[in-house]
């Protein structure tokens, strides 16, 4: 995936708090799996790429931080106005292509939902280390990636990339890592909708796992989109480059995440019966119907 050296990025909607300081922490976590929490590692698993974490505990002396670095070519902290100007920077630095996808993401769906005629409220992305207090309440790191219907933002601990490939397996790369932040913008869409209100339960044919699945569809939307979505002040597109490689990539991160996968590493077993974000198979093959339809109308998880 390569960006336009020369296009302009827009930091306004991605806010950096690392560094703030411990805010609380979930004792537990939000989803378990198997009906226990099997070790920390089952906790994060059961609520990555999660949405409306529920109410979390802000009882401080629970709280466990994960993932407090930010990888290679990373910025410091609140520095992302100065050092993330344009494609170049995110060619070369983390948090420059977070604001890079966040960018190319909210201007397809912006200019998707105003085309049929609905409007589109902007969701930031805010950046944070080991915990945060949010909309929903507090949270660690621990849950992974998830979106606040309560406040309209996407959390995320850039920790949580490195955690992808060493904790759940998968390849990694700059696509697997978009993939993740257009799931959970694919989470704002259905707040938006009102489809987020449908996403409860566990077990194959729940809410919850229909809503997740709708989520990596609408990721396959805008990734059927990402070369031709204008960056909004020149006019061409922000993303020049998008191969089979890359949604590969992407494809292997949504199986790395799915219920069987991590319930048959962290647990020995499968249990269908638990599951809150669908199987391996489901993401790809969700994923896949966005990418190759370009439409979301064909991510109707809830209507199969």
């Amino acid at each position: 995936m390569e960006f336009d050296d020369n296009a302009g990025l827009d930091t306004s909607e991605v806010q950096d708090n690392r560094g703030g300081g411990a805010l609380g922490g979930i004792p537990g976590g939000g989803r378990t799996v198997g009906g226990g929490v099997v070790g920390l590692l089952v906790v994060i698993a059961s609520v990555v790429f999660g949405v409306n974490p529920g109410v979390f505990s802000s009882d401080s002396s629970s709280s466990s931080s994960s993932g407090t670095g930010t990888g290679a070519g990373a910025t410091g902290s609140g520095d992302l106005a100065a050092n993330c100007r344009t494609g170049a920077d995110a060619n070369t630095k983390d948090e420059c292509r977070v604001v890079a996808v966040v960018d190319s993401v909210q201007e397809f769906w912006k200019d998707t939902e105003e085309a049929g005629g609905k409007s589109y409220t902007q969701a930031p992305t805010l950046l944070f280390t080991g915990s945060v207090n949010t909309g929903c309440g507090n949270a660690t790191s621990d849950v992974g990636p998830f979106y606040c219907s309560a406040d309209d933002k996407v959390y995320l601990d850039l920790g949580f990339f490195d955690e992808l490939t060493s904790k759940f397996g998968a390849k990694g790369g700059p696509f697997a890592e978009a993939y993740v932040i257009a799931h959970e913008y694919g989470h704002h869409i259905q707040d938006l909708s009102g489809t987020i209100s449908r996403g409860s339960g566990e077990g194959q044919n729940s809410g919850s796992v229909k809503l997740e699945l709708q989520a990596d569809c609408y990721a396959g939307v805008w990734a059927h989109h990402a070369t031709t979505t204008p960056d909004p002040k020149s006019g061409k597109p922000l993303i020049t480059e998008l191969t089979q490689a890359d949604i590969n990539l992407g494809l292997d991160a949504a199986a790395a995440v799915g219920d069987d996968r991590i319930q048959q590493k962290y647990q020995g077993k499968v249990t269908p019966d638990t599951w809150t974000h669908g199987s391996a198979a489901q993401r790809q093959q969700w994923f896949s119907t966005g990418y190759r339809s370009g439409k979301a109308a064909s991510c109707d998880t809830f209507g199969q």
